[in-house]
Formats: C-alpha cells, structure tokens, sequence
C-alpha cells in the first residue's frame, strides 16, 4: 500500500507538463549553491589558521566576498526558477481536477459533498505544491550537501567524522515509527478539513433559510464540533512534531557537544589545527541542518501522499464522454421510452418497466403522488443516469448513440429552483453557449421580450450588465425564470423540459411566467412536470406516474373517466 502511494505520487507528478528545463535550471542551481557553500569552511580555515594583521590579503578578502555574493545570486535564482515549477505544478494539477470535475456525472455529485471536491481542488493541491517547490528541493540540496561535506570531513579526519555516524540509527529507529503515524493523521486531517469545509458551504449557500428556522445555535454546535475535531487530529499532529523537533536538536547538540569536546583535546595535544576544527564545525552544520529539512521532508512526503490520494480517486472516476456518438438533430422526431428500468441503488428500483412515446411538437405532462419518479425521468432524458434496463429512442435510435454535446445542446430546461449563475444578466442568458461572444444585444433583447422579462432588464442599474449575485440572489423568483426562459429562447431547442416550472412563485409571477412558458412551447417538444393540474389540463397526452410505475395515460378528460387517483387530485385542485 505504502509503495502503491508513492508510486501513485510520482506517477502524478510525472502526468503532468512539468517545465523540465526550468526544473533542471533550478535543480542544477540548487546543486551549485551546496557546492558552493561546500568552499566556504575550507576558506574559513586558511583564514584562521593564518590569521595576521598582515597576512589578510585584498585579493582573498575579495574571494570571499565574491563566493558570498556567487552564492547568494545562484542561490536566488534556483529558488525562483522551483517556485516556479511549484506553481506551474499545482496550476496544472487544479487544471486536470477541474476539467474532471466538471465532466464527471452528476451521480457523483449526488454522492460527495461539493465542498470535498472544493477541498481537493484547493488545499490537496497546495500540500503536492508545498512538497515540489519547497521540499523536494532543500532536501536534493542537503542530501549533495551532506555527501559532499562528509567526503570532505572523512578526508580532513576520519575519526571525527566516524564519531557523527553515531546518531545515525537512533535518529533512523524514531523517524521511521514516527513518519508512518505521521501519514495517518495527515490523511485524517485532510478528509476532516474537507468535509468541515463542506459544511460551512452548505451552511453558508443555506443562509436564508438558516435565518429563517431560527437554526443558528444548531448550526453553531455542529461547527463547533467539526472544530474541535480538527483541533484533537492538529493537536496529535503537533504531538509528533514536538517529538521530533527536540529529538533532532538533542542530537545534533550532543554531536556538537563531542566534536568540540573531542576536537578541543586534538587542538591542545596540537594533531588538528584550530582553523580545522572551526572548518569542521562548519561541515557539520552543513550535514545537520538539511538533516533536520529531511524530517520535514519526509513529513511533507507522508502528506502529499495522502492528498495525492484523494486526487486520484478524482482522476480515476469516469467520466462523461461528451463528443463520443454522433451528431444529429433531433428536429421531428419522437421520443420514446422502451421498457425503461432505473435504479439509483441496486434493488431499489426508482422507474420499474416504463414505456411511452412523445410525437414531436407534442406537449406530455408527467403527474402523480411526490416520490414517484417524475424527476427522474427528466434525468433520464437529460443522460444524466443511464437506464439499467431498457432504453430511450429518438426516432428510431438510442439516445446513448448520440453525442452528449449534440443531444444536451438540443435540450432546454427550466427547473423550479430557478437556477442562476453569479455574474451579468448577460452572462446568463448566454451561458454554455459556444458562440457566447457573439450573440448581439439586439438578440439578447429579443428572447427578454419573448419571456416578458425586457422591462424588468431594462429597469435594473446596468440593464443586460447589471450583477444578479450569487445564485440570483438580487432578482425576484419570478425575474430568475423568465431569465431562464430568455435563456432557453436563445438556445432554441428542439426539446423542452419543464420541471416545476412555476411551482414556487406567487400568482402574478406564475400568470407572467406562464405566459412566457405558453410562447416557449410552441412548435417544440415539450415535457412538463406539474403538481398543478391546472398547467397541464391543455397537454396533448398525461403520464400518472405512481412508485415508478405508469398507472395512467391519456388527455386530462380521458384520465377524469379512467383513473380514480387523477379525479381525486383534480376535485382537490380544480373545484
């Protein structure tokens, strides 16, 4: 499993279109820098051991200064050039989740909170970042430094060096227990931060009707809660790492500690020089120091590992094919559901044998008890579920046969919730449209005049540019689905769904609506979905839909005759 999540990490990291030459500029400076750094002791030991007032040279002065400024400059630009792979890493790898993301069915949305894929896209990707530009480079870095300075160290004494070697598996034997405990809770943090975050967007984009139910203490517990258990895995996190911070600087004081002590008998019995053992010093502040990054290296590694995770269950999750099938208009041909079965879990059926056929220009209503699977259908025509039996024909072939895109942009939708997008009134009307910029104002105010909703453009600061707010929230209900009409005018389709169309708006706003909906329909293939009969009394055939199962079907006289459940909803309604 350990090597699985590595292998996983590199192979992520691998998929992506890394700048390798800027990585290579980076690395290579990061490697000159060590190298660079590695002259230093040995300078500063020429400079002790011959130290005058009247040995000091210009000219070595000016070396040293000059490897210092040297050191500085390659030092900077390396660092720059890896931040730039960092970014360039975490801009390509939100690049790919998004683009996923946004391909993927919607059953997985209705599966995982929005806030966990949010999560995923911002912050997993963020860890991956932190490790590619920041830690991956200082511990390639300190790991040539701690080569280079141990080559130079077993040269100028080997004793001393040996001594060091000392600290080596009790360091080995508490980092490794500490690394895999470290993995856990990283992982563990991570899916806690991302359903936190879910929940305090769903509270958030709730927020009138929090207001509304008086739910601010609940939710307030509920966050509280979610807090507290970020607060018990951050606090066993910084457990681990006030083991391993005082554990490192213990033993690196106490390598210090000898040295000097050993160092200092070697001085006074005059077999090493003074300027050696400050060299030596040094060097070993060269080895511990990236000795100390390797910890958090490791510990890093251990949470990319763990965000890398949860990418590739993104990334590995099927998506929509949208352009694979064909392309054909669907302009007069019928509608026809063959033996469709549905279920969202297995055993559980949804839509149990359903059949019917729509002729094109037709206007089907779809009525019955709440629960019994009217949406559904509409999820079935739109392909946003396949059926697990049966199929769904557009004239004589499978609507699967067709392109996603050719078949969803020959659909149109108007649902109850009034759907909108944060940005311009123009914006959304011309949402998802492939030739958005050039859709001309005269043909924007065109559809606005066909869905009733040109006065009301007209009358708002910015007109066509005025900011609607998040989810519409600066329009009436009412304005938001003529909106959403205007918008379905635009795109002109062959085929409409109305879900609920005027179910949630107050009778002046439903008798304009209506109207607009009754403009919208003509000429097309409508499928409506009412709990007031009074819309659909005029459908040209009514589908009662009953626990998935079709109990009736006809005109709305034919089904007052016939089908006794239909009559009692009708007394109810219409008398």
């Amino acid at each position: 499993m350990e090597n699985q999540s590595v292998k996983a990490f590199v192979s992520l990291i691998f998929s992506l279109k890394l700048p390798k030459f800027v990585l290579v500029l980076g690395l290579l400076g990061s490697v000159l820098t060590t190298l660079v750094g590695l002259t230093i002791p040995l300078l500063t030991r020429e400079l002790v051991d011959g130290f005058s007032i009247t040995s000091i040279s210009i000219g070595f002065i000016a070396l040293i200064i000059g490897i210092f400024i040297l050191h500085a400059l390659i030092d900077g630009f390396s660092a720059y050039a890896l931040a730039f792979v960092g970014q360039k890493v975490v801009a390509g790898l939100r690049e790919s989740i998004w683009s996923k993301l946004i391909r993927l069915p919607v059953r997985y949305f209705e599966q995982q909170p929005s806030g966990e894929s949010v999560s995923r896209v911002i912050n997993d990707t963020g860890i991956v970042k932190d490790l590619v530009s920041q830690h991956f480079p200082q511990f390639i870095s300190g790991l040539i430094s701690i080569i280079g300075a141990v080559i130079i160290l077993l040269v100028m004494d080997w004793r001393m060096t040996l001594m060091m070697f000392i600290a080596v598996p009790l360091t080995v034997a508490v980092m490794m227990p500490l690394g895999s405990k470290m993995s856990k809770i990283s992982r563990k943090l991570q899916d806690q931060t991302a359903t936190f975050q879910g929940e305090i967007q769903q509270t958030i984009s709730e927020i009138k009707l929090m207001k509304s139910s008086t739910a601010e203490d609940v939710e307030a517990k509920k966050g509280n809660t979610g807090i507290l258990h970020l607060l018990k895995t951050g606090l066993r996190e910084a457990k681990i790492f006030s083991v391993i911070a005082p554990f490192m600087y213990m033993i690196v004081m106490l390598v210090i500690v000898a040295i000097i002590g050993y160092g200092g008998i070697r001085v006074e019995e005059g077999t090493m020089s003074t300027g050696s053992l400050v060299a030596f010093l040094l060097y070993l502040f060269q080895i511990v120091f990236p000795i100390t990054t390797f910890a958090m290296f490791f510990t890093e590694l251990q949470k990319a590992k763990g965000a890398t995770g949860r990418i590739m269950e993104i990334l590995d999750e099927d998506v929509e094919e949208r352009n694979q099938g064909v392309d054909r208009s669907i302009d007069g041909l019928p509608l026809t559901f063959q033996n469709v079965h549905f279920a969202y879990e297995e055993g559980e059926p949804v839509i149990t044998d359903m059949s019917f056929s729509a002729a094109s220009g037709e206007m089907i209503a779809f009525a019955g008890p709440s629960g019994g699977g009217k949406t559904t259908v509409f999820g079935l025509i739109e392909r946003y579920y396949n059926p697990t039996q049966g199929q769904v024909l557009i004239g004589d072939q499978s609507i699967d046969e067709l392109s996603m895109r050719s078949w969803r942009s020959q659909l149109g939708y108007v649902s109850q919730e009034s759907s909108m997008m944060s940005g311009t009134v123009r914006e959304n009307l011309t949402y998802g449209l492939a030739n958005a910029s050039e859709v001309t104002d005269e043909q924007l105010w065109e559809v606005a005049r066909m869905a009733y909703a040109e006065q009301f453009i007209k009358e708002l600061p910015k007109g066509l540019d005025t900011e609607v707010g998040e989810r519409g929230t600066k329009l009436s209900g009412g304005q938001r689905q003529r909106i959403n009409i205007a918008r379905a005018f635009l795109r002109n389709p062959k085929l409409l769904l109305l879900d609920e169309a005027t179910a949630s708006l107050d009778s002046q706003s439903e008798q304009v609506v209506q109207k607009a909906l009754h403009r919208l329909m003509e000429g097309r293939t409508t499928f409506v979905i009412a709990h007031r009969l009074a819309t659909i009394v005029h459908a040209d055939q009514i589908i009662f839909i009953e626990q998935g199962k079709i109990t009736g079907r006809g005109t709305h006289q034919e089904l007052l005759e016939q089908h006794e459940l239909y009559r009692s909803f009708a007394e109810q309604q219409l008398t």
